[in-house]
Formats: structure tokens, sequence, C-alpha cells
């Protein structure tokens, strides 16, 4: 059964952190259909002065952080004195767990592109244990098809292995597709899938997804994504389960209920929100 286009979003322009000027297209009025993944933030600049403020030190709990770059540099740093950059076509995943501080420094380069998700962990694994890992170009794997080529950026792809997060599988991919290319992608059928246009625009079952726009798929077994532009696009794909579990977020904390929100923050003032080392992987 072919996976169709069920939602589509493009995003609205704002500024996070201590004014990076960004498009957030996933946030808290998408959590339901796009479960598990929380939130999408897109990055599109060649002005360093829209992003260079960067992102100081702020808290995390109940969630992992991914961040892609295609273009540009991210330092993480974090309270444990954890430090670590990557750069152009890198990934940085962090697992806040039970919580963690850190601050993400941009410095200024010829173009910042990219986006950083926030994908939800299960009730149960919303306190585990922390971690960092930083995803090399050494460890990405670039699998060729005709029409172009898919970064395994972590997951599974046919009987190719990437980086696999310790709480909810996610199978992610840069997909690279020349002009009037397609690429048919199997999938599990209870998954939840969806595709990110970071560059050129592209069509599914005859549908058109614009550039820089979030759709969310149909059930199905089997999506087909074509280039319908006249340069290469860029397409993200990501495909998880979806938890269906009540959500409760204000700010950087995402929990199930209110009352552990409210713990979350008791923990902050109190001095008491660390509750355990930082594991580097």
């Amino acid at each position: 059964m072919n996976r169709s286009i069920k939602n589509q979003v493009r995003g609205f322009r704002t500024q996070d952190g201590a004014g990076v000027s960004l498009v957030r297209v996933l946030g808290n009025q998408t959590t339901e259909e796009y479960d598990p993944i929380l939130m999408l933030d897109s990055f599109d600049s060649t002005d360093p002065s829209e992003y260079v403020a960067g992102f100081p030190l702020h808290p995390h709990r109940g969630i992992e952080t991914i961040s892609y770059l295609y273009h540009g540099r991210m330092v993480h740093s974090d309270t444990l004195g954890n430090r670590e950059e990557i750069t152009d076509g890198e990934v940085q995943w962090m697992n806040a767990g039970s919580g963690i501080e850190h601050a993400e420094e941009v410095p200024a380069a010829e173009r910042l592109l990219g986006v950083q998700l926030w994908l939800n962990l299960p009730a149960t694994e919303k306190m585990s244990s922390p971690y960092y890992h930083s995803i090399r170009k050494s460890d990405i794997q670039e699998i060729p098809f005709d029409g172009g080529y898919l970064r395994l950026l972590a997951g599974n792809y046919k009987n190719h292995k990437g980086f696999e997060g310790k709480h909810l599988p996610l199978d992610y991919y840069d997909i690279h597709l020349e002009p009037e290319k397609s690429i048919t992608i199997n999938t599990s059928i209870d998954h939840s899938v969806m595709l990110f246009t970071l560059l050129g625009e592209i069509e599914i079952e005859g549908e058109k997804v614009p550039e820089k726009t979030a759709a969310k798929l149909t059930r199905g077994d089997v999506v087909t994504i074509k280039n319908i532009g006249s340069s290469e696009a860029f397409v993200l794909f990501m495909s998880s389960k979806a938890l269906n579990e009540p959500i409760a977020w204000a700010g950087p904390i995402v929990m199930n209920t209110r009352r552990e929100l409210q713990e979350a923050f008791d923990d902050l003032d109190n001095g008491n929100f660390i509750r355990e080392e930082l594991e580097i992987s």
C-alpha cells in the first residue's frame, strides 16, 4: 500500500535562544499528527548576524534533541564539562532524559543550513540516563541509487545500519535526488513517517511538497518520492513509532502530566535538576 500525503506544514518565522532567526515548522500545535516528533526547527541563512548569538545554557528533560547540519558549525557544551563541535554533514544527538543543561554556539559560516528535531521519549523512559553522541561524517554511509544517493544519518536502510538511539527507533535519511528522478522506500506499515524538504520541491502520489515543508504521510508499506524541480532536491526522511501518550509541554521540558512538569521546574528552582552524570558515547 503506497503512502500518500496526510498533512503539510510550512511553519513560521520566529526567534529562539539569544535571538536566533529560524523557521519553526513543527511545534506544540502539531504533536498529535507528527507523534513522536515534537518540534522541527529549520535554519537557512547566509547572514551570521541572524544566528551567532546562539542558544545560551538552558535545561531539557523528557526529550531527545537531534541537530543535523548540511552546512555550518554548531558547538555543544553542557554543565558537566562536555564540549564538542559538529560541522557540514554531521549530527548532534542528545538524550536529555532525567535532566541536562546545555548550550549551543553557532559560529559564523558561509551558510547555515540544517534542522533540529525534538524526539519525544516514552513515559517509562522520561527519566532515563542522559547521554550525548556526535555522528561524524566518517560514521555516515552514503548509499547510491539511480538518480541520487542516501545518507544514513541514523537507524537502518535495507541492509545498512547507522547510529541507533537507546529509546525510540528512528530511521533518519538525508536523500539527494537529481531533477526528475525518484526513489521508492519500503516502510514499516505501523511506523509514523514524515518528510521535510530541506531544499527543492518534490511530489508524492501526485501531490506537490514545496521547499521547507514538513509532510506527514498516511499508513502504508512503501513511499515514492520524486524530484519535480530543476535542481537537486535534499529531502529529510524520518520514520519512528507513534507513542500515543499524553503530552505536558512547557518551554524546554516535555513530560506526560502537569504534575511532572511542576516537579521539573521545582527541581530547577531547588538545584536538584541534574540527577546523574552525562554519558558520552
